[in-house]
């Protein structure tokens, strides 16, 4: 495939735009597919920051940079603008130190973050600790979707040590460079008391939303834009009143938008959308929602009149 010179300038634009750039299937934080997730936990275990570039968001720079890098597999590393390889050839050159020494300095180790454990999950915390081995503690993980674990067990020599409040919290270095202003604590809920852990850093995330609770936010003007991600065969099926189909036009207009409009995306039955949803959020968005149950559920729970299919 040769490559057309102004896509050919696009991707060495993206490559040249950080000294460490992945292209992949998804984001960082919401990787879609296993090669791209484990590409991505490397080098969240090495690296503060990074570049991705979402490949499922555009058809010609997911086929071109196969082209430029004559390599036919998503995803592809490169490093200081040198293509690495793939999933494969990362893990093996992890696995040798030899990313490490490709990435050099930027692969400086993290350093402690601030973790507050309030006194009252001292107290808990505490009493878990007192039942653990002698040498145990507390360990901390965050995922690359800031989904938060906590548990005891042995002090590890290669995890970053915190203590606050009495307590010795754990964790690897890429929970690490998560986890700056995390607070744990430990309140009363409707289900009984249980841990809660404030991540400042969380980023945002597509809303899933009811039907019913999305029409009422259409109707009450805080949803001003809906769009159709669907064929315009489904579309002519069936539609929601006031949707616009998501193409070329619609998504050129969506960038103009101040980035804190809210958005709102359905299809048929929320698949599609949460993939466009997840695309806009990541372009600085900041309130976007996804239709849960697609059309179908508005038509069961809002419109009997929009036919099902």
């Amino acid at each position: 495939m040769s490559l057309a010179p102004e896509l050919r300038q696009k991707i060495e634009s993206l490559i040249a735009s950080d000294a460490v750039v992945l292209f992949m299937k998804g984001s960082r934080n919401f990787p879609q597919c296993g090669f791209s997730a484990s590409v991505v936990q490397i080098l969240d275990t090495m690296l503060p920051n990074y570049t991705t570039v979402n490949v499922l968001a555009d058809p010609a720079i997911r086929d071109g940079i196969k082209a430029f890098s004559d390599w036919p597999t998503i995803p592809q590393l490169y490093v200081k603008g040198e293509f690495l390889g793939g999933s494969d050839i990362v893990r093996q050159l992890h696995a040798s130190g030899e990313l490490a020494t490709r990435l050099g300095p930027l692969a400086a180790p993290a350093a402690p973050p601030s973790v507050t454990v309030t006194p009252r999950a001292a107290e808990v915390l505490k009493g878990a600790l007192a039942d653990a081995g002698a040498d145990d503690v507390i360990h901390l993980s965050i995922d690359a979707r800031f989904d938060h674990g906590l548990d005891v067990g042995p002090r590890e020599a290669t995890s970053l040590t915190v203590t606050t409040n009495g307590i010795t919290v754990q964790l690897d270095a890429a929970s690490a460079r998560r986890a700056a202003g995390v607070v744990i604590d430990y309140v009363d809920g409707p289900g009984g008391a249980g841990f809660k852990i404030d991540n400042p850093n969380r980023p945002a995330a597509v809303k899933a939303i009811p039907a019913k609770e999305l029409k009422a936010l259409l109707d009450g003007g805080q949803v001003k834009h809906l769009y159709d991600v669907r064929t315009p065969g489904e579309r002519a099926t069936a539609t929601i009143a006031g949707s616009v189909l998501l193409d070329d036009a619609a998504a050129a207009a969506i960038e103009q938008l101040d980035k804190a409009t809210p958005i709102a995306f359905f299809c048929h039955h929320g698949g599609r959308s949460q993939n466009a949803a997840e695309h806009f959020l990541q372009q600085g968005f900041r309130t976007v929602y996804n239709l849960a149950g697609g059309i179908d559920a508005w038509s069961a729970q809002v419109d009997p009149t929009v036919k099902r299919y």
